[in-house]
């Protein structure tokens, strides 16, 4: 499961970004020795649900031609605001999938996944709420309620305590297993 000098970049949502589901996989992701970037829409301090802040020193345009081995979307509910639609990150996941990279969401971030064209047809979960479904029905996603599904080099996760798993699994996507 070693990924030693993987670059995986973490995209939060400005607010209300998930605590846990940023913490928990990037503690996993250093004890493999990867290398994450965290970025936003905006740079400055990003405020999580449960009151973690996170220093943000990087937007998504300054990212977008960064080539990272993983690209991982964390939820919470400021996804559905700042990233669901977001163009510049749709655009950065489909190129990562195209190059045969890892690209990952949890919790309502899978419907990120699901609006950048990435899961029509493919096994994933969510956190279920009307939006998400919406998501996943409109663009003709697979859904699985599972905790964390793993579809080739795609990753999803439903919630906060599939986190650690929904880390380890990626990567194992990482390494190929």
């Amino acid at each position: 499961m070693a990924s030693t000098g993987a670059k995986i970049l973490m995209v939060i949502a400005p607010e209300q970004f998930r605590d846990e589901e940023l913490n928990h996989p990037r503690e996993v992701f250093n004890g493999a020795g990867a290398q994450v970037t965290v970025a936003s829409t905006r740079t400055g301090v990003a405020n999580g649900k449960l009151g973690y802040k996170e220093n943000v020193s990087k937007t998504l345009d300054d990212v977008a031609g960064e080539n990272f081995d993983a690209v991982v979307v964390v939820g919470g509910g400021g996804s559905h605001q700042y990233l669901y639609n977001n163009k510049r990150l749709h655009d950065i996941l489909r190129r990562h999938h195209g190059a045969g990279k890892v690209v990952a969401a949890i919790c309502v971030s899978g419907g990120v996944l699901a609006n950048a064209g990435l899961l029509t047809g493919v096994d994933a979960t969510v956190w279920k709420s009307d939006e998400t479904m919406k998501a996943y029905t409109d663009n003709k996603v697979h859904f699985v309620d599972k905790p964390v599904v793993r579809a080739g080099k795609i990753v999803t996760a439903n919630g906060p305590s599939a986190a650690r798993d929904f880390g380890r699994t990626i990567l194992e996507a990482l390494s190929g297993k």
